[in-house]
């Protein structure tokens, strides 16, 4: 299973948000384009990094970083923030992204997914946010109608490169709730599931691995805290699998 470190980006500072509040960021004093190295120096395969003034439509606060971070990295990145046209899409996969998310867009212009991932196979992923049961969209903002279930139906014959989940509403006491959600999405869906949310220990890593369907989870304020060191976590998550989940 795949962990993928998350950098997360607001005003040219890494970040971290609950429960997407642009308002109130938890500020992390580090040098985005250095932690990226390190994360890669450590040994991740993939950096997730969200231009969160990009959700915002402050487009262009982030750019230079964003293009410093994919040049300068060591490994490929999946960026999303922002993703509400092809002229974005293009311009992102063009600078270097090995691969932009769909979040909001994807709930209102569904066929704006259809054409980017046919336009770039295996280059697209649907972010599918959750909360109290319902798909979200606009920042986590908007609830619309859909249930995740219908919501990846609608792209099972795109050539997708995953679906990405995130369960809003989880907590660590309801931890074990997002799992089953994101377990039941893994087992519908035609393209790999990616997770997120669901990681604050490396006992979280030693359960996720052993849903089928699921080949990775992202990782961000874990890292930034230090609750979670990413050579640890990959080396739970590459160890080999046993008949029952070894808890830390």
């Amino acid at each position: 299973m795949m962990i993928i470190p998350a950098i997360e980006l607001q005003n040219g500072r890494c970040v971290s948000l609950h429960r997407g509040r642009l308002d109130e960021p938890q500020i992390w004093h580090v040098d985005a384009v250095e932690r990226a190295r390190k994360f890669a120096a450590a040994g991740a395969e993939w950096l997730h990094v969200t231009d969160f003034d990009a959700v915002a439509h402050i487009t262009e606060t982030n750019e230079a970083l964003v293009l410093d971070i994919i040049r300068h990295a060591g490994i490929p990145v999946q960026l999303g923030g922002g993703m509400n046209s092809m002229e974005k899409i293009s311009q992102w996969i063009d600078a270097g992204a090995g691969r932009v998310v769909i979040a909001s867009a994807a709930v209102t212009n569904p066929d704006l997914v259809k054409r980017a991932a046919h336009a770039y196979p295996d280059q697209v992923v649907v972010a599918v946010d959750v909360f109290q049961g319902k798909v979200m969209s606009g920042g986590w903002k908007e609830q619309s109608a859909y249930e995740p279930d219908d919501f990846i139906s609608w792209f099972k014959d795109d050539p997708l490169a995953g679906i990405l989940v995130t369960d809003i509403d989880a907590d660590i006491a309801d931890s074990d709730a997002s799992l089953a959600m994101i377990t039941r999405l893994a087992e519908q869906s035609s393209s790999s599931v990616v997770a997120r949310g669901t990681i604050r220990g490396l006992d979280d890593i030693s359960r996720i691995k052993y849903v089928p369907g699921i080949s990775g989870t992202i990782i961000g304020r874990a890292l930034f805290d230090r609750s979670i060191v990413l050579e640890e976590a990959l080396a739970v998550a590459n160890a080999a699998r046993g008949t029952t989940a070894p808890f830390i």
